[in-house]
């Protein structure tokens, strides 16, 4: 008899997780969760208090602060797994989702198709060999030694790197293996999960070279399942419905994508939009329902590409998407740090960022050079990012999979900020002050086009006090704004108001923000 143990990796919203496992467990599966480490522990314990009377439902017995493209998110998967296989020993598949993943098929005929085969369900291409891989790092992510996170380290990452590659710094992969690439969204059998338990304790060459190689889940499980088991017994495709656009954005689904997700050849789904509540709530009364009628018509992919082949053609008959999104999206909170000073918030936010794991913008909307990720065009410039700035900040919350960033502006952009303010979205912003010296003053005047490297000294000297008085009416006018959620900490301001700022501003407790607030360069010029 089937019976299918949910390996579920999350990090927000507890109510959802609670909902998603009670949806789960109905048709009499099983979930081990895990919830991310740099998530509340208030959140978690809501988590355990919901679900501690259902016995389908147990937890990893670490939990781990996970990051993109980090080994964290391997090891939280395994602790899940560690944790199912002893608690579920009844349990003949496992299958990887997460909190934005939902069935599109019944429980009934999930469990005939997996019992129709006695197979395991997961991508796995040669690494070297298929084109899996479309743009970026491909060999750099095996042969060197990544320690940073490149969406919270940026700096650091590429640091490494480079100088990595200066000095020739390789390394070889594990002889005996030939490395594949795939999708992190499989279904094994529970001999194959006991295989790979086996294999991580008898070989610690191989964790230690996938700990510190780039975005292991893509590479991990798909090199040790065709390690260890036949040919025959994989089936090399996912089980999990995912698309991206042509922008290298996952496609999002919503109250309107029932008809089409139940369609695909698929039993699950990602990523469900939070927002699209009718969907969520139909999709888990299908799952626990005895529907095992599905027609398949697979037509998911084929349509979405038709839709952006008219667009490139000049025939789009809607806008492109982020022409047409209006909200960032309910439940995210924008960080805002202002600052005429960038050096000074650049600093400030690259350290919350370190001890927070917040990814962070640095002045995108001020500066073309900033670096942001490549979201298909809309991020190029200054001017594009401004335009379409909801939808920017909407795709790089998906981009970062978080729900708060943290976004650097001048103290000038106090119509970014009020169109914030006026989003769905939250909005909190901390103004960071700053002793203005004469010296910062000349230089500012020179670099805004007032005065030039051949004006008098005389001419600077006269534009000093309307210089300082325009900056001071800027700070001025962004207090008069009246945002709800402001704060604001000093460069000479007594420690105890800046720690208390920085504790209200991220939400985090006052040790944390002490050793924010303590980072003797921060204000150093």
């Amino acid at each position: 008899m089937t019976k299918i143990a949910f390996i579920l990796l999350c990090h927000k919203d507890p109510k959802a997780i609670i909902n998603q496992a009670v949806q789960l467990t109905s048709g009499g599966d099983c979930v081990a969760i895990h919830f991310d480490g740099r998530a509340s522990g208030e959140d978690f314990d809501e988590i355990q208090r919901g679900l501690s009377a259902n016995p389908g439902v147990t937890f990893a017995r670490r939990r781990l602060k996970c990051g993109w493209g980090e080994w964290s998110l391997v090891e939280a998967t395994i602790e899940a797994i560690r944790a199912a296989e002893k608690a579920f020993p009844d349990a003949t598949h496992f299958y990887m989702v997460s909190g934005d993943c939902m069935a599109v098929k019944s429980a009934i005929y999930t469990h005939k198709f997996l019992a129709a085969e006695n197979v395991d369900y997961i991508e796995c291409f040669d690494f070297f060999e298929s084109d899996w891989i479309k743009t970026g790092f491909k060999e750099e992510r095996l042969i060197y030694r990544h320690i940073f996170n490149e969406r919270t380290n940026r700096k650091l990452f590429y640091w490494s790197f480079d100088l990595q590659r200066k000095f020739r710094l390789t390394r070889d992969v594990p002889h005996d293996l030939q490395v594949m690439i795939g999708s992190q969204w499989w279904c094994l059998r529970r001999s194959t999960i006991t295989a790979i338990l086996k294999f991580i304790d008898k070989r610690p060459d191989v964790m230690r070279f996938f700990r510190t190689t780039w975005i292991p889940d893509e590479t991990f499980f798909q090199t040790l399942v065709p390690h260890l088991v036949p040919e025959k017994e994989i089936r090399r495709r996912t089980l999990t419905f995912l698309m991206f656009s042509e922008y290298g954005m996952p496609v999002v689904f919503y109250n309107d994508h029932y008809d089409l997700l139940v369609s695909q050849d698929y039993l699950f789904a990602r990523k469900i939009s939070p927002e699209a509540k009718d969907l969520r709530l139909r999709l888990g009364q299908l799952y626990g329902s005895e529907r095992d009628d599905f027609k398949i018509s697979n037509e998911g992919r084929n349509l979405f590409k038709f839709q952006t082949n008219r667009g490139r053609t000049g025939q789009r008959f809607s806008p492109r998407f982020w022409e047409e999104i209006t909200s960032v999206g309910r439940g995210r909170e924008i960080l805002v740090v202002v600052c005429k000073k960038w050096h000074v918030a650049k600093r400030l936010v690259q350290e919350a960022s370190r001890l927070t794991g917040l990814p962070s913008l640095e002045y995108m909307f001020n500066e073309d050079r900033a670096p942001v990720p490549d979201l298909g065009g809309i991020q190029t410039t200054v001017e594009k990012r401004t335009r379409h700035r909801r939808a920017l900040l909407r795709m790089l919350f998906e981009y970062f999979d978080s729900d708060r960033m943290i976004v650097c502006l001048d103290p000038s952009n106090v119509e970014l900020m009020s169109d914030f303010d006026a989003d769905r979205s939250t909005m909190r912003v901390l103004e960071v002050e700053c002793e203005m010296s004469d010296d910062f003053l000349r230089g500012h005047a020179t670099r805004v086009g007032l005065a030039s490297d051949h004006s008098s000294g005389d001419l600077l000297e006269r534009l000093l006090p309307a210089v300082r008085a325009d900056l001071r009416l800027e700070s001025d006018r962004l207090r008069d704004m009246g945002f709800e959620h402001f704060h604001r900490m000093r460069e000479n301001g007594h420690e105890g108001e800046n720690i208390a700022a920085l504790v209200e501003f991220f939400g985090i407790k006052p040790d944390l923000a002490a050793s924010i607030n303590n980072s003797s360069s921060i204000f150093a010029d």
